[in-house]
């Protein structure tokens, strides 16, 4: 079921809204990395000025363009780790676009659905990047206690984080809030998996920049067939 609703979403990631989001949340990313790179720098300037004295060389000058530089690659391999929240925040904006795009295509008999106030929506996005972030930095210690396990740990935590929200948000807009939490809880293992396939190529640079998009077309897919298999056993999906 998973893997079928992950090509549904690969076979239209050409479509026109996809890219209009796809050019929204590169800007978002761009930013928070751009943000990030010259908040290091300054930072640097601060504490470092124009030059610093070694001993035995004496006064080094330009040592914080030459720590500038070294921050540049630092924050490339750090966007890895930056992408987790980028991703969910790009999520909670933009999933609506992208899983009307879906329904449009695949689900074009069903009725509009609930609008979120924008209030409960930036709610939402703020508490669950608190969540996502006191759990990746209580992770951290767990990587030094136990670096071998530290990809399963990281792939298991955020696989579970990033599909909580990436369903939760799906059916909030058919079943409301107390819909989807009881929907999310009957299937919390299939949407776990789903969760960790979607968290396996964030880690991977530029290709995690279409993984906000993809994950929100593949889990739209998912509660509609999470949906269908609740009919199907005679459950109601809001209940």
């Amino acid at each position: 079921m998973i893997l079928r609703c992950l090509f549904l979403a690969l076979g239209q990631m050409g479509d026109a809204r996809f890219r209009q989001v796809l050019i929204q949340g590169l800007l978002l990313t761009i930013g928070v990395l751009i943000g990030a790179y010259f908040g290091f720098i300054w930072l640097i300037g601060l504490f470092f000025g124009d030059g610093v004295v070694l001993p035995y060389i004496g006064e080094v000058q330009w040592i914080d363009n030459a720590l500038g530089i070294g921050t540049f690659f630092l924050i490339l391999t750090a966007s890895v780790f930056l992408m987790i929240p980028v991703a969910s925040a790009f999520t909670s904006m933009f999933l609506d676009q992208v899983a009307q795009a879906v329904e449009d295509r695949h689900y074009p008999n069903l009725p509009r659905p609930q609008l979120i106030p924008f209030s409960d929506a930036l709610r939402d996005t703020f508490a669950f990047l608190g969540v996502l972030i006191g759990a990746n930095l209580v992770a951290l210690l767990l990587y030094l206690l136990i670096s071998p396990a530290a990809p399963f740990i990281f792939y298991v935590l955020n696989g579970f984080l990033l599909g909580r929200e990436y369903f939760t948000l799906a059916a909030m807009r058919r079943l409301g809030r107390a819909g989807a939490k009881a929907m999310r809880a009957r299937h919390r293992g299939t949407i776990w998996l789903a969760g960790i396939l979607m968290a396996l190529p964030l880690t991977i640079p530029l290709l995690n920049l279409f993984i906000p998009i993809l994950g929100a077309a593949t889990f739209t897919h998912l509660f509609h067939a999470l949906q269908l298999d609740d009919q199907n056993r005679g459950i109601n999906p809001a209940a």
